[in-house]
């Protein structure tokens, strides 16, 4: 039963992923009427795979032979980064995400040739998928199973709980069944019918043309001639700016030759101050010199 599941799967992770969930009923239901209920409970129970999970496994179909290379190479690193230094596991991390990044970009080219859009969020998702089957051996078995229903992550330190991720537990060691993109639909024979017409519906489509555009130039026109009437507006009022400008710097060069003559006339007008106040005292001091005089003569 397990070998018949696994088969079942296989062509139904295959599918185009709107048609998943019918097909999965469809052949549920055949495998009940035929007695074989325990297969379509199984059948039945089948989850569908996220949209990240659908690319990979779309991929791992379209490019198996590639998805081979990188699991391999995978296995290569894993087992030479043991001995390798610092500086060699950074370049290593580099050349890993150059490599899932250039195979993420083919996946979604080919999920686009399905029709379907792979945002930036989902392409983050296939990405982290693919460098955790790199990372991971039991990631990389699961992802060449070409069944995967979520999509994996993992630094190869933590634990991934990789049973749950595919449609089959037992799907860890099987290999996807490659399959080749649907050819399209044969083109049908069209002959064309020369038309009586065409000349006249030419010119119309002519002649509305030209209107149109008449229509748009004469609307580009008005829009410069609007736009010349505020230049010139612009222009005068920047004029008289200007000339206030002038008015007011003239104006302050006068406060500032006035406002030096008050300064000096005020330093003179202190200096007489000082002037008189030292007389002040000096003439006070004599006043009370010649008052105790006068008291002492009685």
């Amino acid at each position: 039963m397990t070998d018949t599941l696994l088969e079942i799967a296989d062509e139904l992770y295959g599918l185009a992923l709107g048609d998943f969930t019918p097909a999965r009923d469809a052949r549920a239901k055949e495998l009940k009427k035929a007695g074989e209920t325990d297969l379509a409970g199984q059948v039945k129970a089948l989850k569908k795979a996220s949209l990240a999970a659908w690319v990979v496994d779309l991929f791992v179909r379209r490019q198996g032979a590639q998805v081979d290379e990188v699991l391999d190479m995978g296995a290569a690193l894993r087992a030479a980064q043991d001995g390798m230094s610092g500086d060699d596991l950074r370049a290593l991390t580099r050349q890993r995400r150059q490599l899932t990044a250039a195979i993420t970009q083919q996946a979604r080219s080919l999920a686009s040739e399905e029709g379907v859009k792979v945002t930036q969020a989902v392409a983050d998702q296939v990405e982290a998928t693919l460098t955790a089957a790199m990372v991971s051996q039991d990631c990389g078995r699961a992802v060449r199973s070409g069944l995967l229903v979520v999509a994996l992550s993992t630094t190869g330190v933590d634990d991934v709980d990789v049973a749950g991720a595919v449609a089959v537990p037992d799907a860890l060691g099987f290999t996807a069944t490659a399959r080749s993109a649907p050819e399209a639909p044969a083109r049908p024979d069209l002959h064309v019918v020369p038309d009586p017409d065409a000349h006249a519906k030419a010119r119309a489509a002519a002649e509305q043309t030209l209107a149109e555009a008449q229509d748009v130039v004469d609307e580009a026109q008005t829009a410069l001639d609007d736009a010349g009437v505020d230049v010139e507006h612009l222009r005068a009022r920047q004029l008289q700016i200007e000339a206030e400008i002038d008015e007011l710097k003239r104006q302050v060069a006068a406060l500032e030759e006035t406002y030096d003559e008050v300064d000096d006339e005020l330093g003179d007008a202190e200096a007489v101050q000082a002037a008189a106040s030292d007389s002040l005292a000096e003439a006070t001091s004599e006043r009370d010199e010649a008052a105790a005089a006068l008291d002492k003569l009685g």
